[in-house]
């Protein structure tokens, strides 16, 4: 399965593309006259449902939404037809991305009708595509099934809603056509590499001789692999990696007062990514003052590092850097400056700092904080 983008350098796992190595811009294939046929991507055993989506070019969400609800209780191992026929869509059992209506009691998922605005809630404003509506009805049963743990539990809650924020959001903003930056300036230069863009390319293209309905639903449930093994890829790494570290930094943060009075220097028991986590929790636990430095051990060299914390995770701005006096010396040059011994390091920006010792580490930050 690929990598998630976004978070692709957590992961220690070898991937596999299933993109093509190149993407073409893909037109419909020519309509035959007469209702367009039902295609499915599966045989279906006795008494399967049957789900819909349209037929013709196909877009991530519906590939995302199809995959998603075939792994629920109620719709595991259903046939997925596609289909723009009215009258064969009125007959199935779920219909995504068609069909003009969004109805949850019927199984109705569709986002193109007028006056359409759902949303996913808890503070997302994202209009959803199909994929979101299916993950918003269906994703913490597909999340409890994935963590074998019950559905009310605080760890579903937890990775359902990172899972929307990381991965299923931007599907939704992308299908809409929701710019990622408030800008009216065009982009300074082409991405073709996310999901969005990948399944886009698995389309027939339009110099293809062959548009049958065959080769088609192929296309289809390649994209539909592709979509929703990228999607079980993003559930598994939050299962496994970042839940974890969320829980190491919301014991160290809460403990912070073990480490100094002030409350805003933060020791991490054991080094995991915690950039994302402390500020998420800054908020949810409203905490104040905001935490200055992080400390913890650097696993191959064993030395303590001082990290100020960025005024958000993507940035290179620290909220409180090193002092400037410190920025850019190394070794006892830097400890006869600072007066603290054990100094290796202080970047030029100040936004981290080294000490053989824990010790040395945490003087670094509480002279850092009381310095003006």
């Amino acid at each position: 399965m690929s990598a998630i983008r976004g978070w692709w350098w957590w992961r220690r796992q070898p991937v596999v593309s299933w993109c093509r190595t190149y993407c073409a811009s893909p037109l419909a294939a020519p309509r035959s006259p007469g209702p367009p046929p039902a295609f499915s991507t599966a045989s279906p055993g006795p008494g399967s449902k049957r789900v819909g989506t349209h037929n013709g070019i196909f877009h991530c969400d519906e590939a995302l939404g199809c995959f998603m609800i075939r792994f629920t209780g109620k719709f595991s191992g259903a046939e997925i037809v596609r289909t723009r026929d009215p009258q064969q869509l009125e007959k199935l059992d779920a219909v995504l991305d068609a069909g003009g209506v969004y109805d949850p009691t019927q199984e109705r998922y569709d986002h193109h009708q007028k006056g359409f605005s759902e949303v996913f809630g808890h503070g997302f404003i994202t209009k959803l595509s199909s994929a979101g509506l299916v993950y918003k009805h269906y994703g913490k049963e597909i999340i409890a099934k994935e963590l074998q743990l019950d559905v009310e539990h605080e760890n579903v809650q937890c990775v359902y809603l990172a899972v929307y924020k990381n991965f299923i959001e931007a599907i939704d903003a992308i299908d809409n056509g929701i710019n990622q930056y408030d800008t009216d300036q065009p982009p300074k230069y082409v991405i073709n590499t996310h999901l969005p863009s990948r399944v886009g390319c698995l389309n027939l293209e339009w110099v293809d001789s062959d548009h049958s309905s065959e080769k088609e639903t192929a296309a289809f449930k390649q994209a539909m692999m592709l979509a929703g093994g990228e999607f079980l890829e993003c559930v598994r790494f939050h299962a496994r990696s970042w839940l974890p570290a969320r829980s190491i930094v919301n014991k160290c943060l809460t403990s912070r007062g073990n480490v100094d009075p002030s409350g805003e220097i933060m020791v991490l028991d054991r080094f995991c990514p915690w950039k994302h986590h402390l500020l998420e929790l800054e908020k949810e636990l409203k905490i104040n003052p905001p935490i200055k430095y992080v400390i913890y051990q650097d696993e191959r060299s064993k030395n303590w590092r001082v990290h100020s914390v960025p005024v958000a995770p993507e940035m290179y701005e620290s909220r409180r850097p090193l002092p400037q006096c410190w920025r850019g010396l190394l070794d006892d040059q830097l400890s006869e400056k600072s007066g603290i011994p054990g100094c290796l390091f202080v970047h030029i920006s100040g936004f981290i700092g080294v000490n053989r010792t824990y010790e040395g580490a945490l003087t670094m930050a509480t002279t850092a904080l009381a310095t003006s």
